[in-house]
């Protein structure tokens, strides 16, 4: 009967924290209004936990977002040289968020064929190793399985006990043997896997330190798909996303492929995929809460990451997109990006942010000669002709987020140059008696 009791007070809580961060503006979408007979009780849970600590708290959290399409390629151990220098190690992210396209070749049997987590996990490992090696266990990366299923849904360790203490507020948790199972994983490993996902090509990996997973309630951890490839259902093209919320504040991951084409109108193909992205990504809430919670959406997340190869070309034509190139004239060349067009006449991403773009196209290099841009004059046989454009970007949306550098890295791997963004994002603590209801507890391997 308790259970059933404390079941119920959490399903008001979620419901009351809707009502209560719900924002006036139109991306966000319509959210339940219907008046609960027990706000009282909860507006009293938070009137007690002011007057324990009537300041509000923030934290900082420094989040590493990379994406880049490595043109079908498979990992090898010399690229940790490149992957160094691309996550900027000098300079440690709390988080790293990476985002990658055509893991995979995108021929008929990898689109239409069964998911092979061979080649995710190849990355993850070299990801792991890169991270971990300047901190003295290289081959000893945290890893978990495979994240497969789109139902995927984590909520925090359930191996605790609170102690009691006057006024009845939370003590440390009692974790001892998931930290034991844990360090036997992971030995003295500084960044934790925390979920990574795979269609096809599209792949996304999400990695934190291991020493804000005791400082941090870290929770609801779910992953969604989106295949809007060929017929509009096949996953050469699409989006992988990872949702999770650190205290009191939620975070999406997008990772997307677009479809490609420089022709005109192939700009409305994009802009259609990015709605369909939207529309049909959601986190289904864990299977004991509230059937009738709807699924989370997108932009029902407090601060949003939408990154990848999003194939939006240069409305220019080649010679003088060469042109000024050659002079470094980016300002100019960026009057002409197709995304900064479609967002400025309200077709796609409308409010959302970009830093400003102080780096050459990311696309498309030589294949025989990765110093220079595909095509151009004069034609070399065999090789395409593409019109240099950024395609590989970073868009952010939500309160609290600063973005403290935008660059391109460059590896000589693939066809496309890899591109970060360092985000400064603001994270609200968790009051003990919401924690207590929520059942938050600090995340620790299964």
């Amino acid at each position: 009967m308790d259970i059933e009791k404390q079941k119920s007070k959490t399903r008001k809580l979620g419901k009351w924290f809707k009502r209560k961060k719900k924002r006036a503006d139109p991306f966000h979408l319509s959210e339940d209004s219907v008046e609960d007979e027990n706000d009282d009780y909860l507006d009293n849970v938070l009137l007690r936990s002011r007057e324990m600590d009537p300041t509000i708290s923030i934290n900082e959290l420094r989040i590493f977002v990379g994406t880049w399409n490595v043109a079908g390629r498979s990992p090898v151990g010399s690229l940790a040289v490149d992957l160094d220098e691309w996550l900027n190690l000098k300079d440690a992210a709390d988080m790293y968020v990476l985002g990658f396209q055509e893991i995979v070749p995108l021929k008929t049997l990898n689109v239409i064929g069964a998911e092979d987590p061979t080649e995710a996990t190849n990355w993850n490992m070299l990801i792991g190793k890169t991270l971990n090696n300047k901190y003295g266990c290289p081959w000893l990366t945290p890893m978990l399985n495979i994240i497969s299923s789109d139902n995927y849904h984590y909520a925090g360790s359930p191996n605790w006990k609170k102690r009691s203490s006057v006024g009845g507020r939370i003590g440390t948790p009692t974790r001892e043997r998931s930290r034991n199972q844990s360090e036997k994983l992971n030995g003295n490993s500084k960044y934790k896997l925390m979920a990574s996902k795979k269609m096809v090509g599209v792949y996304v990996s999400v990695w934190m330190k291991r020493e804000l997973l005791r400082k941090f309630c870290v929770s609801n951890v779910k992953v969604c798909s989106v295949a809007c490839g060929i017929m509009g259902y096949l996953g050469n093209k699409g989006a992988v996303s990872v949702s999770m919320s650190i205290e009191g504040t939620s975070f999406c991951f997008i990772a997307a492929h677009l479809a490609s084409g420089e022709k005109k109108g192939d700009e409305i193909r994009r802009n259609h995929q990015v709605s369909e992205i939207f529309r049909r990504t959601s986190f289904p809430q864990a299977a004991k809460t509230d059937n009738s919670s709807p699924p989370l959406n997108i932009l029902g997340h407090d601060q949003i990451f939408w990154f990848g190869d999003l194939n939006y070309r240069l409305c220019l034509e080649d010679s003088f997109a060469r042109q000024l190139i050659k002079k470094q004239d980016w300002k100019a060349l960026q009057e002409f990006d197709q995304l900064r067009r479609e967002q400025k006449d309200a077709r796609v991403f409308q409010g959302w942010q970009e830093g400003d773009i102080d780096f050459a196209p990311t696309y498309k290099y030589s294949s025989s000669n990765h110093n220079r841009y595909s095509g151009g004059l004069p034609s070399k046989a065999g090789e395409k002709q593409r019109t240099p454009a950024w395609c590989d970007r970073i868009l952010w949306y939500g309160r609290g987020i600063k973005q403290i550098s935008y660059f391109r890295s460059e590896s000589k791997f693939s066809d496309h140059r890899p591109v970060s963004g360092l985000f400064s994002t603001q994270v609200k603590m968790l009051s003990l008696p919401v924690q207590e209801l929520l059942h938050c507890t600090p995340f620790f391997p299964p």
